[in-house]
């Protein structure tokens, strides 16, 4: 097997020097991830492990436990998925070679709380709770590492000192590797000040069940074990990769516009961001490009923040900013424009689309067909409206996570000029 770095620097991992190699695969690209590991592990190799995606999975392979894991928030195969990955990982010797496959949403679909004694309905509440609360994936991230039994580098402890090679399909920043399905497999470089002040600035311990309320509490305490840090011994033979990153994902849209003669430019400085604040930047990015050439497209990735209130309706992030965009392209009705965005998993929120599009005539449209945009926006519930008039976007789970797309094209010179009180 060979272990590229990502940078031409390849080293050869000889599987014949172990007993056995266990595998544990999880995220939105667990299976097809897995699939394609054992089209290539030559015959002979005594492999086994599990695999936890969103879909069953049509394939089985002998000594393999396959777990449809639940997505934002965990299930039952979750929980079950993750107590079976250190049950796994504890028992193996240091003759194996453990290989994990790690992607994007593998943070609700191998799971397990640190205390053994906070149920399943709490466990759920505590992820809902920070998902909703507003905070960015590195927020909420941090706050899950110290929760849970498998983030934080604790499914690297648990295969103690064996060999162990991490793959990646990164759904972060590569700076923020740390955040992909909360670090599973890195050493700790998160404080516990740091968890307690995520938990401080959204007041979360007021809203989370009182057992996830007494946990935080007895952390605090030094009742509880930190996640490990870089000198642990589970991290001296640990190796990381990344496969596919956001990065290659924009660089696919990039040259796909530029083959159609797109005037291109990427702006990710937003990522990270309240929806509504981005897509007022990225509109008055947008609008000062496409009065500079005839065929313009602006291209942003990476994932928003959304706060949703108590009660709200059928969406996700990407159709929210969607129709956040079409209130002011509006303005703008008879020209050219258009704003995709969607995630690369082909899921958008606790929606069936991976996105939408809004163009200039989205809101006559929507209200045409009897819809009130701007109650459906107010209650987070942009789904509805956007199937109704054609412009969902739906691929269904895709088997993949390189974070969202938003794409904004212009494709004739503008004729009316931008006054800066509309913007």
């Amino acid at each position: 097997m060979l272990d590229d770095d990502g940078e031409g620097n390849t080293r050869r991992i000889d599987l014949d020097d172990y007993k056995r190699l266990i595998v544990i695969s999880f995220g939105k690209a667990g299976a097809s991830m897995l699939a394609a590991l054992m089209q290539r592990i030559p015959d002979g190799i005594d492999v086994r492990g599990l695999c936890s995606s969103p879909e069953p999975t049509e394939i089985k392979y002998r000594h393999f436990k396959f777990f449809t894991g639940g997505h934002p928030l965990p299930n039952q195969d979750s929980l079950a998925a993750g107590r079976e990955a250190l049950d796994i990982l504890r028992k193996i010797r240091k003759d194996s070679f453990v290989l994990y496959l790690i992607s994007g949403g593998g943070s609700a679909m191998l799971e397990t709380a640190l205390d053994k004694q906070i149920p399943m309905e709490d466990i759920r509440a505590f992820h809902e709770t920070l998902v909703a609360c507003g905070a960015t994936i590195s927020e909420v991230n941090t706050v899950r590492r110290f929760f849970s039994g498998v983030k934080g580098g604790r499914l690297a402890q648990a295969a103690g000192g064996c060999d162990k090679l991490t793959l990646l399909l990164a759904d972060v920043p590569l700076r923020e590797m740390e955040a992909v399905a909360s670090s599973p497999t890195l050493p700790n470089q998160t404080p516990l000040a740091a968890c307690e002040e995520v938990l401080e600035r959204y007041q979360l311990l007021e809203v989370f069940p009182a057992s996830v309320r007494r946990f935080f509490e007895e952390l605090r305490a030094g009742e509880w074990p930190l996640p490990p840090s870089a000198e642990d011994v589970a991290f001296h033979n640990a190796d990381f990769r990344v496969l596919l990153s956001n990065h290659d994902f924009v660089d696919a849209a990039q040259r796909a516009a530029e083959d159609l003669g797109y005037a291109v430019t990427v702006d990710n400085s937003c990522d990270d961001w309240d929806y509504e604040a981005a897509s007022r930047y990225l509109l008055d990015r947008f609008h000062t490009l496409r009065l500079e050439s005839s065929k313009t497209c602006l291209i942003s990735s990476g994932e928003l923040s959304v706060k949703l209130p108590v009660e709200h309706g059928c969406g996700g992030r990407n159709q929210q900013f969607a129709l956040t965009c079409a209130f002011d392209l509006a303005r703008f009705e008879g020209l050219p424009m258009v704003v995709l965005s969607a995630g690369s998993d082909g899921v958008d929120g606790n929606s069936p689309a991976a996105g939408a599009m809004a163009d200039t005539t989205t809101l006559a449209r929507a209200r045409q067909q009897n819809f009130d945009p701007e109650a459906h926006r107010r209650h987070f519930d942009a789904c509805p409206l956007f199937t109704a008039i054609g412009d969902s976007i739906v691929t269904g789970p895709t088997g993949n996570n390189l974070r969202d797309l938003r794409i904004f094209v212009a494709a004739a010179p503008a004729q009316l000029s931008i006054n800066e009180s509309d913007r």
